[in-house]
């Protein structure tokens, strides 16, 4: 697993820039699925066939895209204004190192005024801030456009035995652990179709979860992504890492397909907790649920740490747990699904 959530976390896919992430992910969701395709918004659409004539078919769901930079204006002196782009923590940005993807990628620094030059109780904004590529004015200008992505750096990865660090944990290791999924599932004879979409533009509004869904009109779904984890500083409305998958409860939220997974978790011994939200998850569930007619969808989560920065941190046997619950549930399915009538 700590490979596979490492070579997905080094790609770069920003919010309607995922070409690279779902090039690769297509090439190895077609291992364990009969067709892939790439739908006309960019999400990757993965399908393994039960085989068996008029099978009701399940939706698995995570998103490729991350949060990143994108460049607004190209300085007469070769440094670069930017904006973000899915809600970039910008406590982290002064110091940092990014990659402009212009014409070749190129690395930066997001520089500031020195402590001693300014106010220090005074919070930079974006706009307040520069990327310095060290290259001269011209070549900036041959290499770089407005409207190029900027990404954010790869971290340590291995934090001890079990912990990982690195960008876009959020949501690359639910997409890892879908990947899991399909793989325990080759073997298996199943009653059900399974799809796996592996969603485009979440950060910015949920909306590959909606066209994907949409476009496939499953029975049911479950959709997997990350929830806060408990830090030094804060443990209201989060999770200890180690705790195992995220379970959520909701109106968004189909109540047998819930009930159902937390069965399956105490069932096969799978730790699990449980989460409550009152409103919308800011999750593609959220999206997923009213596509077309209405989809019963349920919602997974992998505890994380440092949401939205460049060191996300999470542990490896909460993917596992989370990708463990997905397989035996799914393993679990007839193909009758009358039991989902509200």
């Amino acid at each position: 697993m700590r490979k596979l959530i490492k070579r997905l976390s080094d790609l770069r896919g920003i919010s309607g820039r995922e070409k690279r992430v779902a090039a690769e992910v297509s090439e190895i969701l077609g291992k364990y699925c009969g067709d892939v395709r790439v739908d006309p918004l960019g999400s990757v659409i993965a399908y393994r066939s039960c085989g068996k004539e008029n099978a009701p078919s399940v939706l698995l769901e995570a998103h490729i895209d991350e949060i990143g930079l994108m460049v607004s204006e190209i300085k007469e002196n070769g440094a670069l204004k930017f904006t973000d782009v899915g809600g970039v923590d910008e406590r982290i940005l002064p110091s940092l190192e990014v990659t402009v993807h212009g014409e070749e990628d190129i690395e930066g620094v997001i520089g500031v005024m020195p402590r001693e030059m300014t106010d220090t109780s005074k919070s930079y904004r974006p706009e307040d801030m520069i990327i310095d590529t060290g290259l001269l004015p011209d070549r900036v200008k041959e290499l770089v456009r407005v409207g190029d992505a900027v990404t954010l750096p790869q971290s340590v990865g291995g934090l001890g035995k079990h912990r990982f660090s690195a960008k876009t944990m959020d949501d690359r290791a639910s997409v890892a652990a879908l990947i899991s999924v399909m793989k325990n599932l080759r073997n298996e004879k199943l009653s059900c179709d399974v799809y796996v979409a592996a969603a485009v533009q979440e950060e910015v509004g949920c909306r590959g979860g909606k066209t994907s869904s949409y476009g496939i009109m499953p029975d049911m779904a479950v959709a997997m992504d990350v929830t806060h984890g408990i830090t030094p500083d804060n443990d209201k409305n989060a999770f200890e890492l180690g705790s195992g998958a995220v379970i959520s409860r909701g109106p968004n939220l189909h109540p047998k397909i819930t009930e159902r997974l937390v069965e399956t978790a105490r069932a096969k011994n799978i730790k699990y907790s449980i989460d409550v939200d009152g409103g919308c998850t800011g999750t593609d569930a959220w999206e997923i649920q009213v596509s077309g007619a209405g989809i019963p969808t349920a919602l997974i989560s992998i505890p994380l740490r440092y949401m939205h920065t460049s060191v996300e941190t999470l542990d490896l046997r909460d993917v596992s747990a989370a990708s463990e619950l997905l397989t035996e549930f799914i393993k679990g399915l007839g193909s009758d699904l009358s039991w989902l009538s509200l």
